[in-house]
């Protein structure tokens, strides 16, 4: 399958379900994302759709092709913390939303896109820095975090622990004191789309049909268009099209009949009277 992502073949894998994006512009350089909680709650119904994200996922293709499709109709990303994935889509904060598994599954849609190389994230004078790569076991003797929090960076600058994270959480924060070496035995991270099951629209539709990669003349937009814009228009549209099917038929049958002429019948002639002819 082709992976669309930016950056894609520089440590996070895909898998089947589709394709996704990287770290990048959304998350910044902060390690913990958090504008929803700032800038209120759900927005008014109508006005565009609202795309959540955890730290490390960017939105940038995909929002391209959105601006393309749909100049129209606005897509905000708002940036979630992992631990508020859930409140935000059950609040109505946002309309579907890039996690990071394992979430509650339980009244979710999640279409699975990619997984995530792991990396330890270390400051630069640490020892680790030194090598290319590592292991569980060479991790044995230090203190592991996986929390991204302001707290555990500077635990992580002092030397005093490591972070365990996504590569693409790694990337998305460029701090000249800290390193990432990948953790080559460790288990991958799967960053999914997920939406309530008791939600949907036809945005949201449309917005899923982009992440997934179908192109705007894909039969299944295409027929999801139809479908919403067809209605009774629709209808009248096929008998419309049935009735000129009809004198397109009607017209060819004439056309092939033209010019054409009744075989002549040549007269018979009468039987003689009598039986035999009368002799003279």
């Amino acid at each position: 399958m082709t992976d669309f992502r930016e950056g894609a073949g520089r440590g996070d894998k895909a898998v089947p379900e589709g394709g996704s994006g990287s770290a990048g512009d959304e998350g910044g350089a902060r390690p913990v994302v958090d504008d929803w909680a700032l800038g209120g709650s759900a927005r008014p119904a109508g006005s565009g759709l609202r795309v959540g994200y955890v730290p490390g996922v960017i939105l940038t293709k995909w929002r391209r092709t959105w601006a393309e499709r749909f100049p129209d109709v606005p897509l905000e990303a708002v940036g979630v913390e992992e631990s508020e994935v859930r409140r935000a889509l059950s609040d109505g904060v946002v309309d579907l939303c890039f996690v990071r598994l394992p979430v509650e599954p339980d009244g979710l849609h999640l279409i699975q896109l990619y997984e995530e190389q792991p990396v330890v994230w270390v400051a630069k004078e640490h020892a680790i820095a030194a090598v290319d790569e590592v292991s569980v076991a060479d991790l044995a003797d230090e203190e592991v975090l996986t929390d991204v929090s302001a707290v555990n960076i500077d635990r992580v600058v002092a030397e005093v622990a490591v972070l365990r994270v996504p590569l693409s959480v790694a990337r998305s924060n460029n701090r000249r004191d800290l390193v990432h070496r990948p953790v080559v035995d460790a288990p991958t991270t799967t960053v999914a789309l997920a939406w309530p099951r008791d939600v949907d629209s036809d945005l949201i539709q449309e917005f899923i049909g982009v992440v997934r990669g179908r192109s705007v003349n894909s039969s299944r937009s295409a027929r999801e268009r139809a479908d919403r814009d067809g209605g009774a228009a629709g209808d009248g549209a096929r008998k419309r099209d049935g009735e000129g099917a009809q004198r397109d038929g009607s017209r060819k049958r004439d056309a092939r009949g033209a010019g054409k002429q009744p075989a002549s019948r040549k007269p018979r002639k009468p039987a003689p009277r009598g039986g035999r002819g009368r002799r003279r």
